[in-house]
C-alpha cells in the first residue's frame, strides 16, 4: 500500500516514507489503464512539472523575442568552442569574429581560448556538427529551451520533500514556489539572455536541481555526484555545493539507529566522490593542455578594460568584498532620471522573500543544511574580481538561490499573506528587468560606464 502525503507528515521528519505509489490502483478509481495510470502520484507529480516546464517555456520564450530565437547570439562562446572541438583544437584557431567585439576571450601564446567552464560546449556539439557551423547555430533558442528544466526540477524537489514528510507545503504552494523561482528571481532575466554568461547558469541550474534530487537522503550518491561534477564544468562555484549531500547521508546514518553502518555511509561517499573527482580531475587537464598550469582557467588571460586590477590584485581577494557587498545589499535604482546601475540592483530588492531566511519559524529537517550549502557556494563570488556586471539583478546568486527557495519552503509552517504580497513585487520587478535588460529600446533605463567605477549615483 502507497503512503498519503498526511499519513506522510505524521510520521515525521525523523523516518523514511516512500512515494504515494500503489502497485494497484484501487477500484474506485476507474477500470481505464490511463486512469488508473493518472492516479499514480508519481505520475501526477512528473505531469506537473511537465506543465511547469511547458508554462514557463511559452513565458521565457515570448520575453526573449524573435531575435534571439531566430539567429545566433552576438556572444555564442559555448557555440565557438563545440567547433573548435570538432576541428581537432582546444583554441578557436584564428581572433574571435569581429560580431563578440573581442568580449572575454583569453589570448595565452597568441593564440584564443573560450575560458569559460566548458560543459554547455559539450551540450551544443551536436547542433554544431548538424549545422556545420557555429553561426548557423541559434545558441539563444537552444538555452531558451533549456532554461525551464531548472525549475520544473525544483518542483519536483519541493514535492519529494512533501512526500518525505520534510516538507508542510501543499502541491499548489510548491508550484507558487516554482513560479516564484522562475519568474520572481534573476534567473528570469537570466533565462531568456541566451549568451555566454548566462547560458551558463541555465545550465547550471538544471544541474544544481539534479544534484539535490538525486542527493535527498543520499539516496543516489552516484548520480548525485555526477550531477554536481557537470554542475561545476558549467559555474565552477558549484564545486563548493558538497555539503548538502554530506549532510543528507549523515543524516540518514545517524537517523537509522538499528541498520547504522560506516561501511555503508563511506561506500555512499565513495560513489559521490567518484563522478565529482572525475569531473575536477578532466578540468585540471584541461587547463593544463591549454594554459600549461592545471590551476589556470585562462581569466587572466582575458581581453579587458580591467585586466590591471586582476593583474594587480588577483582574481580573488578581500580587496573587491566591499563592492561586492554594496552591490548585493545596497544597490539601488538611480533616479533624475530613473536609471539601474548595470551592476545590478540589491538581492533583497529582486527577491525580498529571501528576508524570511533570517527570521525562519519552527524549521523542519534540512533547513540549516540548504543554508550552509548556499553560503559555501556563495561566499566565494563575493572576493571575486567582477559583481556580475553587466545584469540586471545580482546573477551570481543564481548559483545558490535554489538552495534558498529548498530552504524557504521548509523555514516555517505557514507562509502567510505578505510573503505572498512580496513574491508579487518580486515576480513584477523581475518581469521588468528581463523584458528591459540589454534592449537598445530600453536603453534609457541603464546605467553603463565601460570602467565598471561608478556603483551609486553621483551626487
Amino acid at each position: 500500500m502507497g503512503i498519503s502525503p498526511a499519513a506522510a507528515r505524521r510520521k515525521g521528519p525523523g523516518r523514511e516514507t516512500r512515494w504515494n505509489v500503489s502497485k494497484r490502483a484501487p477500484v474506485r478509481y476507474g477500470r481505464g489503464a490511463v486512469r488508473v495510470w493518472l492516479v499514480n502520484e508519481r505520475v501526477r507529480m512528473w505531469l506537473w512539472a511537465l506543465a511547469c516546464y511547458a508554462g514557463l517555456l511559452v513565458v521565457y520564450a515570448t520575453v526573449a523575442g524573435s531575435t534571439r530565437l531566430t539567429d545566433h547570439t552576438p556572444y555564442n562562446h559555448f557555440a565557438l568552442l563545440a567547433e573548435s572541438w570538432l576541428h581537432g583544437r582546444l583554441d578557436l584557431g584564428a581572433p574571435p569574429p569581429d560580431y563578440a567585439g573581442s568580449n572575454d576571450f583569453a589570448q595565452y601564446d597568441g593564440k584564443w581560448y573560450v575560458p569559460f567552464p566548458a560543459f554547455p560546449a559539450l551540450l551544443l556539439l551536436p547542433l554544431v556538427y548538424l549545422a556545420g557551423s557555429a553561426e548557423l547555430v541559434r545558441d539563444g533558442q537552444f538555452f531558451v529551451w533549456l532554461a525551464p528544466i531548472g525549475p520544473a526540477l525544483l518542483f519536483v524537489i519541493l514535492e519529494k520533500l512533501r512526500e518525505l514528510g520534510r516538507s508542510l507545503r501543499s502541491r499548489w504552494e510548491n508550484l507558487a514556489l516554482t513560479c516564484c523561482f522562475g519568474l520572481g528571481s534573476v534567473y528570469f532575466f537570466t533565462a531568456v539572455q541566451g549568451s555566454v554568461w548566462f547560458a551558463a547558469h541555465v545550465v547550471a541550474v538544471a544541474l544544481g536541481a539534479g544534484y539535490v534530487l538525486m542527493a535527498i537522503d543520499a539516496r543516489r550518491p552516484f548520480w548525485a555526484g555526477l550531477c554536481l561534477g557537470l554542475g561545476y564544468w558549467s559555474r565552477s562555484t558549484l564545486l563548493f555545493g558538497v555539503p548538502f549531500f554530506l549532510f543528507e547521508v549523515w543524516r540518514v546514518h545517524r537517523r537509522n539507529v538499528e541498520t547504522r553502518s560506516w561501511s555503508r555511509l563511506l561506500k555512499a561517499c565513495a560513489l559521490f566522490a567518484l563522478p565529482l573527482g572525475l569531473c575536477f580531475g578532466l578540468s585540471l587537464l584541461h587547463n593544463l593542455a591549454r594554459f600549461d598550469d592545471p590551476f589556470e582557467v585562462g581569466y587572466r588571460y582575458l581581453q579587458i578594460v580591467w585586466a590591471g586590477r586582476i593583474e594587480k590584485w588577483g582574481l580573488f581577494h578581500y580587496h573587491y568584498l566591499a563592492k561586492n557587498l554594496g552591490v548585493v545589499l545596497t544597490s539601488l535604482p538611480w533616479i533624475q532620471p530613473l536609471r539601474i546601475n548595470l551592476h545590478g540592483l540589491a538581492l533583497w530588492l529582486t527577491t525580498p522573500m529571501y528576508l524570511y531566511l533570517l527570521w525562519p519559524r519552527e524549521p523542519r529537517p534540512g533547513f540549516a543544511a540548504l543554508l550552509v550549502t548556499a553560503a559555501c557556494v556563495g561566499i566565494p563570488a563575493l572576493f571575486y574580481q567582477n559583481t556580475g556586471w553587466m545584469q540586471f539583478g545580482y546573477r551570481f546568486s543564481n548559483d545558490y538561490s535554489l538552495f534558498l527557495f529548498l530552504a524557504l519552503a521548509l523555514s516555517r509552517p505557514r507562509l502567510r499573506w505578505h510573503f505572498w504580497v512580496l513574491s508579487v513585487w518580486a515576480v513584477a520587478i523581475n518581469s521588468f528587468g528581463a523584458v528591459t535588460f540589454d534592449r537598445a529600446r530600453y536603453a534609457r533605463y541603464y546605467y553603463q560606464q565601460a570602467s565598471q567605477e561608478a556603483l551609486y549615483q553621483p551626487n
